[in-house]
């Protein structure tokens, strides 16, 4: 008999492909998801949709009870580390009380057997490069917050009520499927995106500011199969590329795979965010390393561009309609309709 699954924003980008593998492993998937930035044609042949958001706690306690479900995915979030300064109840209320209505029903139900969170690299904040799973998180944000806040919840749901839990770091994660009309998050998407326009590229500061992009089939395969390695249970895996580049480098390389001239970037004002940002993976890579690649940067934004040219249709830029604080807003955020 398949065993239940819960795969929370199973329709956005990551959620998605995870569906995807747990679905291919066999079992039965059932996709939770708003709709408010992922698509319904994300959601895997064979997995089974219901639209609704973690913040309704009697749809979640109902879907729980129903369903008894033996593993939870939980990977719906508002994931934008900069704009969270400014939604910050928002932000709370998505990323951290919505993730709680989960653990209580997760618990209140008694058949999870292991719920698997993917947090993020943004709870170690700055002046802690490599990121390593050990050290104390200082995260600057409230997006970065909201994600320890959760690691810590879980922490204590397993001391108190013995539930079981894999807390994934995933970080700046892009390939096929990615949503490119979101313009606060995702910037390989947006770098796609306006190119497709034929508007210049906008980085903020100086473009020195240092990431390592993350190919999604070197991270969904590994949240999707944590759940058979009873072994690699609560725990906390960094997951994502090792090789750090500047902004400055993603947008040469994003406009090669794209046949675009590279000299078309208009530099922004700096925002305040962390400049330097990537982890170390080799505990991961102890328990996970047959299923990760290491997708070369170039190769895998050939893939996602080689994706992007099959759009019938370039999505539009958005404002987020949920705005709460607008001093310091970034002007060009500050000018979205």
């Amino acid at each position: 008999m398949k065993q239940n699954v819960l795969v929370t924003g199973g329709a956005g980008f990551i959620g998605s492909h995870v569906a995807k593998w747990l679905v291919k492993a066999g079992y039965r998937v059932i996709v939770l998801d708003d709709l408010s930035g992922g698509f319904i044609e994300n959601i895997p042949e064979g997995a089974e949709f219901v639209k609704g958001s973690v913040q309704d706690v009697t749809l979640v306690d109902s879907l729980f009870e129903k369903e008894k479900f033996s593993y939870i995915f939980h990977l719906a979030a508002y994931a934008a580390e900069g704009l969270s300064h400014f939604i910050k109840n928002f932000n709370y209320q998505n990323n951290l009380v919505g993730s709680v209505n989960l653990v209580n029903a997760a618990v209140n139900t008694g058949t999870v057997k292991c719920f698997v969170f993917t947090s993020s690299i943004a709870v170690y904040g700055r002046n802690q490069t490599p990121m390593v799973e050990d050290l104390v998180p200082q995260p600057e944000d409230p997006y970065g917050i909201s994600k320890y806040a959760m690691e810590l919840d879980l922490k204590e749901a397993k001391e108190m009520f013995g539930l079981d839990y894999v807390i994934f770091r995933p970080h700046n994660v892009y390939g096929e499927h990615q949503n490119i009309g979101d313009p606060y998050r995702n910037v390989i998407g947006i770098f796609m995106r306006q190119i497709l326009t034929g508007k210049p590229l906008t980085i903020f500061g100086d473009g020195e500011q240092v990431r390592a992009f993350s190919y999604i089939d070197d991270v969904a395969p590994v949240i999707a199969a944590c759940i058979e390695r009873p072994d690699t249970w609560n725990q906390v895996y960094n997951i994502g590329a090792d090789k750090p580049w500047t902004v400055n480098e993603l947008a040469t390389t994003v406009c090669k795979s794209m046949g675009a001239e590279a000299s078309a970037i208009q530099h922004l004002d700096a925002r305040n965010e962390v400049v330097t940002a990537y982890s170390s993976h080799e505990k991961v890579k102890r328990v996970f390393g047959d299923l990760i690649h290491n997708v070369p940067l170039s190769e895998g934004i050939a893939k996602m561009a080689a994706w992007v040219k099959t759009l019938k249709t370039v999505p539009e830029p958005k404002r987020f309609n949920h705005i709460e604080v607008l001093k310091n807003l970034p002007p060009s955020w500050a000018k979205l309709a």
